[in-house]
């Protein structure tokens, strides 16, 4: 048996393994009981299992008396928009994002088109483990309808974003290579480059239901992408993962520039037009602090999951925020991760410098990021984690996920997955060296 992953990021397991029937309907009528929802949108990636859980959580919800907007293949972000944009009382998004093709998982949205908080999450744990619910009679059973072209309310959203410059963009007519890991922006995100003018290079935009990559659009996974930029002549390429809300750059000489420069040239752009506050996790790389400082900006740190940054966001009113896996969070849109506002803050920075990701790159402080995973077995990481902070007792620490430890430029942050049973190590500093050792080093402690 694999391990059922419940956190702030829903429930994700293997289907037929963890993933069963009665793990979703028991979460999801716990789900429908917090809310006390009337009115839910679901939404899907392109899983070979998502049709089929859809239509099951679909008939849980309709038995339980709960109309459902069905939006079929979206977007992660898509789905957030859409809760909202229908008047729902909740979402429900299945996708289990950048793990393998035997995962799914469910994502739970209240009717902000947010991720449960903290204290709701534990509470609907507590419920769907004593999996005592009852159904109305069939004459309360909820409606069922189909969304009409859901993908175009969440395009014209993006179009309405007032830091994108649609028209100087438009001008510009870039050439652009798009890989969507035959995922759920498939069929979006090129549509959404189109319109903005750019004539679109297609790279695994076929949502059949394989991935012929790794999920993550990370750089050891980009090798078609870069090579269609190459060979196409495109002015940068854009990678997403299986729900669309992660968005990695390939640059114009088509090397992956890694996924940590999204965040960091749209945070630019933003700010370059608006000064205000910005917020990123704990493991999300320092250029972003550079840029904030750069405009004379804050810049603040939240606990790693979409949720627990936007919660900080609204709380300090931000203007821009993010992780640095490539997931921008624009509040002028929605407060939820989106490879669509992504791409296109891009392209308006891109028109606005007369140039593409490498000048950012060239342009700004690098730093080195190793990004790596351990497996856990028998270990735990509260018993990891007092010897790593007695090893860095001069490092200013941050205990609020896991452990962050930070000096001058370099940090280090050691915390268990909220979406694997791994424990992650990241570092930054300026050089390979010193980021290399920073992570040796607790790896020697694990």
């Amino acid at each position: 048996m694999s391990k059922l992953m419940r956190s702030i990021s829903g429930i994700r397991g293997i289907v037929g393994d963890t993933l069963t029937p009665q793990v979703l309907s028991s979460h999801v009528k716990a789900f429908l009981q917090i809310t006390k929802a009337k009115r839910v949108v679901i939404g899907r990636d392109s899983r070979p299992t998502g049709e089929a859980i859809q239509q099951f959580v679909s008939g849980i919800c309709r038995l339980s008396g709960v109309d459902v907007v069905d939006v079929g293949l979206s977007t992660t972000p898509s789905v957030e928009i859409l809760t909202t944009h229908f008047k729902a009382d909740a979402g429900i998004i299945i996708t289990a994002s950048h793990n393998p093709l035997e995962w799914n998982a469910l994502k739970f949205l209240n009717n902000k088109g947010l991720f449960l908080g903290p204290d709701d999450v534990k509470k609907l744990f507590e419920l769907a483990d004593q999996d005592r619910f009852d159904y109305p009679d069939y004459r309360t059973m909820g409606s069922y309808e189909v969304a009409p072209d859901a993908d175009g309310i969440h395009i014209q959203g993006t179009l309405a974003i007032p830091f994108v410059d649609v028209e100087a963009i438009r001008n510009c007519k870039f050439k652009v290579a798009v890989d969507a890991v035959n995922g759920a922006g498939s069929y979006i995100v090129p549509r959404l480059l189109e319109e903005l003018g750019c004539e679109v290079v297609r790279v695994h935009c076929k949502p059949d239901g394989t991935f012929p990559r790794g999920a993550e659009p990370i750089p050891e996974n980009l090798g078609d992408l870069r090579d269609a930029v190459k060979k196409n002549g495109c002015a940068l390429g854009f990678a997403v993962d299986p729900d669309a809300d992660r968005c990695a750059l390939v640059d114009g000489l088509g090397q992956s520039i890694g996924e940590e420069y999204t965040l960091a040239i749209a945070t630019e752009e933003v700010l370059s037009q608006k000064k205000g506050a910005t917020c990123v996790n704990l493991s999300t790389s320092r250029m972003n602090e550079d840029v904030a400082e750069k405009y004379g900006c804050e810049c603040s740190r939240a606990k790693v999951g979409e949720i627990n940054v936007s919660l900080q966001m609204i709380e300090k009113g931000c203007i821009i925020g993010g992780e640095g896996n490539g997931g921008v969070i624009l509040p002028a849109l929605h407060y939820g991760r989106d490879s669509l506002v992504a791409a296109a803050l891009v392209l308006s920075w891109m028109a606005h410098h007369q140039g593409g990701p490498e000048k950012f790159v060239t342009e700004n402080p690098a730093y080195v990021m190793p990004k790596k995973k351990f497996e856990l077995g028998d270990k735990k990481v509260a018993d990891i984690l007092p010897k790593v902070k007695q090893a860095f007792a001069d490092w200013k620490s941050d205990e609020r996920d896991g452990l962050w430890l930070g000096k001058g430029k370099s940090w280090v942050h050691v915390r268990a997955s909220n979406t694997e049973p791994v424990i992650r190590v990241i570092a930054e500093a300026p050089t390979v060296e010193e980021a290399e050792a920073l992570c040796s080093k607790v790896e020697g402690m694990i």
